[in-house]
């Protein structure tokens, strides 16, 4: 591995592709677990406990991994090789015969918990590179990641033929060589600062720093939404089909352009950052997000081609924002914990996620189509709230 880090430019790429590797574990394996659960015959285990598994494993792991301070303790990109290979051969164990229910949830949790050591140090190798244009380079990171989500939508089609198999091994196969690519070609970041021992209380302190309280408060709002936006974005398809007499013209092509435009988004939204700044581009597009939440009853009366502009506008706003609070949480930590501070937001963030999940599901068989997603504009709501000032960018923590 080179002792001088290599220019910034270079590496983004590097980041990019190794991260987008690794989470193929993560957004893959969803269109395996059809054909895996029925050749197993363990056809009555719900989809979606199989599923939460992953995301209960990434918040226990990103948890852990806070509390130890791992990603500031170590060597970023030596922790990111070791989470991607412990998670290519928990996914690869999923090949192993007799598999049970309990196998099946307990493989998918360790991926999840080994999930932990990949998105978020992801983000902090690309913080430990860019003292400048982070806004960019993240709008780049979680614009694949993005992408990433409707990735099972290109696999699913190997998996309905019975190629699951060939799947998982594929996925275990590239998130081994993303592993070993950043491991190879990505030393630690010029602006990197270790920390020099374990202070776990220092992680919560961290929360009394306003503009960093601030960026937080923000990143959860557009959690709120953005997750249980993108579960439910087909039922609302399917709604508007209903109620139009659309039959068969909103597919799943459609579901998949809509989360897809989230990617151009954040990269969209990296650009305009530099000039607008990171919290400038955050707030415009969770406004813009938030605006469709509340104005979504109308989206219902729209004919088609205007439905569809509306749609793919909220897709992109709706995940544009993330990597701009990423770069608010990166700017206003404090540089010895700023990985553990990433992936502790990143944590509380995707726990925030299952309650948004949960709340939608019981307020789904409650009320009209039309306000369904009223319960969503709370988040963007809170996040322009919270960030209604300017966040310094290098407070002191000490």
């Amino acid at each position: 591995m080179k002792t001088t880090p290599p220019p910034a430019g270079r590496v983004l790429p590097l980041v990019v592709a190794a991260q987008f590797a690794c989470t193929s574990l993560w957004f893959a394996g969803n269109a395996v677990l059809p054909g895996l659960l029925r050749d197993a015959h363990l056809a009555g285990t719900a989809l979606s406990t199989v599923v939460s598994a992953v995301q209960f494993g990434f918040i226990v792991g990103t948890l852990v991994f806070s509390l130890l301070a791992l990603a500031d303790r170590m060597s970023p990109a030596r922790l990111f090789l070791l989470c991607a290979i412990a998670g290519s051969l928990f996914n690869a164990g999923l090949l192993l015969p007799g598999q049970t229910t309990a196998s099946v949830l307990a493989l998918r949790f360790a991926v999840g918990f080994f999930l932990a050591g990949i998105y978020p140090v992801g983000m902090k190798i690309a913080a430990d590179y860019f003292e400048g244009g982070l806004g960019k380079a993240l709008g780049y990171l979680v614009g694949a990641l993005v992408l990433g989500t409707a990735f099972p939508h290109l696999l699913r089609l190997l998996a309905a033929q019975g190629a699951w198999r060939g799947v998982v091994l594929a996925t275990s196969g590239l998130a081994l060589a993303g592993g070993l690519l950043l491991w190879w070609r990505v030393p630690d970041g010029p602006f990197r600062r270790a920390g020099s021992r374990l202070e776990p209380a220092a992680v919560w302190r961290v929360f009394r720093v306003r503009p960093f309280r601030a960026a937080a408060l923000g990143y959860f709002g557009h959690m709120w939404e953005l997750y249980t936006f993108w579960a439910f974005v087909p039922l609302w398809l399917w709604s508007y089909q209903v109620r139009h007499h659309e039959a068969g013209a909103l597919g799943p092509g459609w579901s998949f352009a809509v989360i897809a435009l989230g990617a151009p988004g954040c990269v969209a939204g990296g650009y305009l950052a530099r000039r607008w700044g990171s919290r400038r581009t955050a707030r415009a597009a969770l406004a813009i997000s938030g605006a469709c939440c509340l104005l979504s009853p109308l989206q219902l009366l729209l004919p088609l081609p205007a439905f569809g502009v509306v749609m793919g506008i909220w897709g992109m706003a709706v995940a544009a924002d993330s990597p701009q609070f990423s770069t608010l949480v990166a700017q206003n930590a404090p540089a010895a914990i700023k990985g553990t501070a990433l992936t502790l937001v990143t944590c509380l963030g995707f726990a925030l996620t299952i309650v948004s999940l949960q709340c939608f599901a019981v307020v789904l068989h409650k009320v009209e189509a039309d306000f369904w997603f009223w319960l969503l504009a709370p988040g963007p709501l809170l996040g322009l709230w919270a960030t209604r000032r300017k966040c310094a960018d290098a407070p002191d923590f000490a």
